[in-house]
């Protein structure tokens, strides 16, 4: 019993450090005030140049985006489905939810 013990206090480390490694901080009080943005940190360029390079190839490229007229329209339509797909995926989990509400209460009243 005490061997599943550890192996379960092993994993619960693991975990915790997995955490405080995406939330970018080491300890309880290093944390705070980060947030996700913290852990995001990371991803980015450390130096003031190479942040300012992938600002400015970020900026060309939505440049690029926008001033393209037929791009932009592609793009566009690409939202549209996605939105509209989205939303039917919505409505259909709502119309299961309602199924799923309406199998309990009948089955709390004894019909089924």
């Amino acid at each position: 019993m005490a061997k599943k013990k550890g192996k379960k206090s092993k994993e619960m480390k693991r975990l915790i450090r997995q955490m405080q490694a995406w939330n970018g901080s080491t300890g309880p009080a290093a944390g705070q005030g980060a947030g996700v943005s913290g852990g995001l940190s990371g991803l980015l360029p450390a130096r003031r140049s190479d942040q300012f390079l992938l600002g400015l190839a970020l900026g060309a490229g939505a440049a690029y985006l926008l001033a393209d007229e037929q791009l932009r329209g592609k793009i566009m339509k690409s939202g549209v489905k996605l939105y509209a797909s989205l939303a039917g995926g919505l409505a259909e989990m709502k119309e299961q939810m309602a199924d799923i509400q309406a199998e309990v209460a009948a089955e709390q009243n004894g019909t089924l």
